[in-house]
């Protein structure tokens, strides 16, 4: 399926909104609770999937929706359909402050996009929405982040949303090491994995986590510098909880907690 093509405008400096222009009978797909306003005319309806399913099975629909809870997300996605006769705004923001990232996703290898689970906002109508496991065991029991990421597939626009400062880098067969929180995506041709940040010293005194993770070969990575997890930890001795101290997405973390009151 072809998606459609959408114009959109970000607004704002540090807690950014995208801004979707939408012609007659345009859509875009987005996370549930993360549109901040529209224009009269649009109408949203609230879907399992994301549409991008020609025969809309329902058992397509149910096993993509299985998927999606996976990463933590909603099962339902909401489709923003202009159905009015001119052109028409909808707006969405992130669920927590940060930089939101337009991505053309028929300018990628593959027309793929790998993300962190959470990351993704919205997209044009058309864009497949999935996960894909790291399939090192090592990524799963110590990548928190990165072991379960998200797969975003199509030919038009799919905004991802980050925390702090946005870095895109372009590796030429190289190889690169990063805080496990704070790659945002990367394209399919890296190769990613988690590997020991250093000596036994440097991983106990070091202050950098006990794992970076490594991406290597040919494509661009995009970086934030303030990932929620890392948020939520710097503020966690000003009444955070002691949760804040794990890392959601990992496999340890979530078999600590099944030690808790």
């Amino acid at each position: 399926m072809n998606s459609h093509e959408i114009d959109y405008k970000i607004l704002g400096e540090d807690i950014q909104i995208v801004e979707i222009e939408l012609d007659p009978n345009e859509t875009v797909i987005a996370e549930a609770g993360s549109m901040v306003y529209m224009e009269d005319g649009i109408q949203f309806e609230t879907k399992m999937g994301d549409g991008s399913n020609a025969d809309n099975s329902v058992l397509g629909k149910l096993f993509q929706a299985g998927s999606r809870m996976l990463t933590g997300e909603s099962l339902f996605m909401t489709h923003f359909t202009n159905r009015g006769y001119g052109k028409r705004k909808v707006a969405f923001a992130a669920p927590h402050p940060g930089t939101i990232i337009p991505i053309n996703l028929s300018t990628l290898p593959g027309n793929t996009l790998i993300a962190q689970k959470d990351s993704f906002l919205c997209a044009a109508l058309g864009t497949k929405v999935s996960i894909t496991f790291n399939q090192k065991i090592g990524t799963g029991l110590f990548g928190g982040e990165g072991f379960i990421l998200e797969k975003l597939q199509g030919d038009g626009l799919a905004f991802v949303h980050a925390g702090g400062t946005i870095v895109e880098k372009y590796l030429n067969n190289e190889t690169l090491r990063i805080d496990t929180g704070c790659i945002v995506a990367f394209e399919p041709t890296l190769s990613y994995d988690i590997q020991r940040a250093g000596s036994l010293k440097s991983m106990v005194f070091g202050g950098e986590g006990i794992f970076l993770a490594t991406v290597r070969g040919t494509g661009r990575v995009w970086i934030q510098s303030m990932p929620l997890s890392k948020l939520i930890r710097t503020l966690a001795p000003y009444g955070g909880s002691a949760n804040a101290n794990k890392e959601g997405g990992s496999v340890l973390g979530a078999l600590g907690g099944l030690f808790e009151d």
